[in-house]
């Protein structure tokens, strides 16, 4: 009977230094997880990643961190690499690599979309072929996408647009690494409380989000709370969960514990 543990399994985590990236780490790495190794994109980040590589190895699970912009093939490409050589496999392939832009669609600039799009989509795509190249058979895959794609909501065109192909890729990965037993999945969380969701908010977004949901009252800040999301990426990558080709929006896109 499968246990859905995570025991024993080796992880990477793209963006896994702070916010969902790092919890989820720590929480792997706490739930049995024999090595974690996680990406940071530059040394603005350097101190959160050792900060997180601390206490992954407080845990008693082996830690490395591995920098690089991921809208480079050639990085991911590397990334992928130098984690396998670290940890001798990859059972686990998480991509929390996002960026958030609320713009009207007719002031989004050409530089903007592009930017956008590498980070969003180009970067998810090469992402999954290396974890189709390097994750070991019967491993999991799992990238972060947003609740905005079940949505129909002004200002976001480019975020949830970006994001949207990640969808495509989700499925015609699970389709082409299933016959080694590969589960591929997205996850598309709400407006989560972290300094990723604020800088792109007003005011009086802000407080529209706070309290948009039904369930708003019962989260610390009416926000998803990322402890909440935790628990369902643990899931969809354990042993002995074999969903696969699948977007799954976190109940409208807010939680509650």
């Amino acid at each position: 009977m499968a246990d859905h543990s995570i025991n024993g399994k080796t992880v990477l985590i793209a963006g896994g230094a702070k916010n969902l990236g790092g919890l989820l780490a720590r929480d792997l790495a706490e739930h049995g997880a024999r090595g974690v190794a996680i990406h940071y994109n530059s040394a603005a980040t350097r101190a959160a990643a050792e900060e997180t590589v601390a206490a992954i190895k407080a845990t008693g699970a082996a830690a490395h961190a591995f920098s690089g912009d991921l809208t480079s093939a050639a990085n991911v490409e590397k990334l992928f690499a130098d984690a396998k050589a670290a940890l001798g496999s990859i059972d686990i392939a998480v991509n929390t690599v996002g960026k958030v832009l609320k713009k009207p669609f007719v002031e989004i600039t050409e530089a903007e979309y592009d930017e956008m799009s590498a980070v969003n989509s180009k970067s998810a795509f090469f992402f999954l072929r290396e974890a189709g190249r390097h994750v070991s058979d019967n491993g999991k895959v799992c990238t972060l996408v947003t609740s905005l794609l079940g949505a129909f909501t002004p200002f976001y065109a480019a975020y949830a647009g970006t994001k949207a192909p990640v969808e495509h890729f989700t499925r015609a990965a699970a389709k082409e690494f299933g016959e080694r037993g590969i589960s591929v999945t997205a996850i598309g969380p709400g407006p989560m409380d972290t300094p990723f969701f604020y800088p792109a908010e007003g005011a009086d977004a802000v407080a529209y989000h706070r309290s948009a949901s039904a369930l708003s009252t019962f989260s610390r800040t009416g926000l998803t709370d990322i402890e909440d999301i935790v628990p369902y990426i643990r899931f969809l990558v354990s042993d002995g969960w074999w969903m696969t080709g699948q977007t799954i929006l976190v109940n409208g896109g807010y939680t509650t514990k």
